[in-house]
Parts: C-alpha cells; structure tokens; sequence
C-alpha cells in the first residue's frame, strides 16, 4: 500500500498541472484573440496601452506559456496575470466605449 502512493500522486499531480495548462492556454488564448478584434484607436481613449503593446504582451505570453510548458512556471503565472488584467479590465473599457456593439 504505501509503494501506491507516490504513483498515485504523481498522476494527480500531473492531472492538475494539465487542467490549470488548458485553463491558462484557454484564457490567454481569448484574450490574445478579443485584442486582435478590436479597433486600434479606442485603446488610447480609454486611458491603457496601445493595441500593439497588449498583442505583444498577449502573444509573448503565451509562447512563454506553451514553451515553458505549464501556467505554474513564472512565466505561467505572468501570463495569467496578463491575460485576466486585459479581460477584467481593457476588454470592458473597449465595451463601453463602442456602446457594447460589437462580435464579443
């Protein structure tokens, strides 16, 4: 009983580190997408960076992600961070300012 263990453990951990890879990939992907959508010139009239700086920081992240394999590497986590502050915040100030019309 106590040999099963460690290899019970290593499956469930690498189940773990699958799930939160498809959920970073999933989340950074829309985000990297929903960026590219939208038109150039209502970032600067909500106050954030440039279109070009966000798809940058958005793709670079997520060839870190996928290149370092797994969103608990710090580059995981960056992009995490990057993507959720682009949806959480960019995305909704992109929607108030084109009065919520739009593909998303």
């Amino acid at each position: 009983m106590a040999s099963a263990a460690p290899l019970f453990y290593l499956s469930v951990v690498s189940i773990i580190n699958l799930v939160l890879l498809v959920f970073a990939l999933v989340v950074e992907s829309v985000a990297f997408v929903h960026c590219l959508t939208q038109r150039s010139d209502a970032f600067p009239a909500i106050g954030t960076l440039p279109k070009g700086a966000w798809l940058a920081i958005l793709g670079l992240c997520l060839v870190l992600t996928l290149l370092f394999f797994g969103p608990i590497s710090i580059f995981g986590l960056i992009g995490i961070a990057a993507a959720l502050i682009y949806l959480l915040d960019v995305r909704v100030g992109l929607r108030d300012i084109t009065d919520g019309k739009g593909f998303w």
